[in-house]
């Protein structure tokens, strides 16, 4: 299967490369950003050794729709999406705090509660709350953002207290924030889904704030299937979720969690295909879109003319 493990392109007007865990981010002319999504997949901050094909097409093409759609609320990187995998945008300087928020209790906030905690990220939470219960409302939990290692929680008051962000910045973000949040939460209703808990990133240029990066996709957010969500509550049940949680689960059933001394489990063809079938459901449950393949028989070279031919209209 033809699938984008990773890419060496060198492209016109080229000044630096950034390969993260699943993206490949070329800077042209310190000025724009050309953001290949790869198959690369990873979990418990591990990347698995098989790409999945049409994973990154699925990612970036979700990203590229909600982009579009909330561009009204808050102004974005996008410049084009050449390429079912690309995006190319302006370049920004990122904010160094990711804005997470809660609309539920699951995940690590969930994780904090059952441990006792009554306050995440400085936010107080009430007694008696369960797993994926809704929040009396919408809770900002910001993390700092790590160039390595793991990115960890802080409050509002030490985001100031540090001057990691300005007073007038920060007040922005969280605007931002909580209106983007409010816009997906209702496109995921139109598709019978909750949208659980996700996280933005924002930059600046020019003194204006941009929201960057990918949003509302299955890797940055939680989702749950509407119906039966009361139900499932009420019993105690787990819920049926909509992430790439499937693939954590898989990983943990076959006694790997990113430990040290842990290896990967083989991962079949069988596998691959399984995964590559659910990002691809994840895809049209999200967008309620048929999903297109794009033409995988020479991925790398069909991403590098789509780049090199956008660049030339730059």
């Amino acid at each position: 299967m033809n699938a984008i493990q990773q890419t060496n392109f060198n492209f016109p007007g080229q000044t630096a490369f950034y390969k993260g865990k699943v993206r490949d981010v070329y800077t042209i002319k310190d000025k724009y950003l050309v953001m290949v999504v790869s198959d690369r997949i990873s979990a418990f901050d591990v990347v698995l050794p098989e790409p999945i094909p049409y994973k990154g097409q699925v990612l970036n093409q979700i990203a590229a729709q909600f982009l579009k759609a909330t561009s009204d609320i808050v102004p974005n990187w996008v410049v084009s999406v050449p390429d079912p995998s690309v995006t190319i945008g302006k370049m920004c300087e990122p904010f160094k705090v990711e804005m997470v928020i809660r609309g539920y209790l699951a995940g690590h906030a969930w994780r904090e509660y059952s441990a006792g905690k009554r306050t995440v990220c400085g936010v107080s939470l009430p007694e008696g709350l369960k797993e994926n219960d809704i929040l009396p409302e919408p809770i900002i939990t910001p993390t700092t953002k790590a160039s390595v290692g793991h990115d960890e929680d802080i409050s509002r008051e030490d985001i100031l207290a540090r001057g990691i962000v300005s007073e007038e910045d920060y007040k922005q973000l969280e605007q931002y924030t909580r209106s983007l949040f409010a816009r997906g939460t209702q496109m995921a209703a139109e598709r019978g889904l909750i949208l659980v808990d996700t996280k933005y990133e924002f930059g600046k240029a020019d003194g204006q704030i941009y929201l960057i990066d990918e949003i509302h996709t299955p890797d940055s957010s939680r989702y749950f299937y509407s119906e039966g969500y009361a139900e499932r509550q009420a019993s105690g049940e787990p819920q049926k979720q909509l992430s790439k949680e499937f693939v954590r689960k898989w990983l943990i059933e076959n006694g790997f969690q990113g430990k040290d001394g842990q290896e990967v489990p083989l991962m079949t063809e069988e596998i691959v295909q399984s995964i590559s079938d659910r990002y691809i459901e994840l895809y049209e449950q999200i967008t309620g879109e048929a999903f297109v393949k794009g033409d995988n028989s020479s991925v790398l070279s069909r991403v590098e003319n789509s780049v090199k031919n956008a660049l030339t209209n730059l």
